[in-house]
């Protein structure tokens, strides 16, 4: 089990409170978790990643185990202590502005 943690905005769209978890069928990377998300809540269809490219959306970060995982591959895959559960996947809001 997949732990996932969501921005607050986020939460509120899918209506949950709390982290999500989410079952992945094989190598657990970031495009597996965000598959799971959105297969579970499809109301999160192109919210984190656009639906045509797949691509992350400019202003969500991904972390996991202290690390910015946002520029990695959407295949590599992630920390050992994510895919075993101990530690979440993070998906972050960025800020921007001045």
């Amino acid at each position: 089990m997949i732990r996932v943690v969501l921005p607050a905005h986020l939460k509120n769209l899918a209506r949950v409170s709390g982290e999500l978890h989410v079952d992945v069928s094989g190598p657990v990377t970031q495009r597996s978790v965000l598959d799971a998300v959105e297969e579970r809540y499809p109301v999160l269809r192109g919210t984190i990643r656009d639906r045509r490219s797949g691509l992350r959306r400019a202003f969500v970060r991904f972390y996991a185990c202290e690390e910015d995982l946002s520029n990695e591959s959407p295949d590599a895959p992630l920390p050992e202590r994510v895919a075993s559960g101990d530690e979440p996947f993070l998906i972050v809001g960025a800020m921007a502005g001045g």
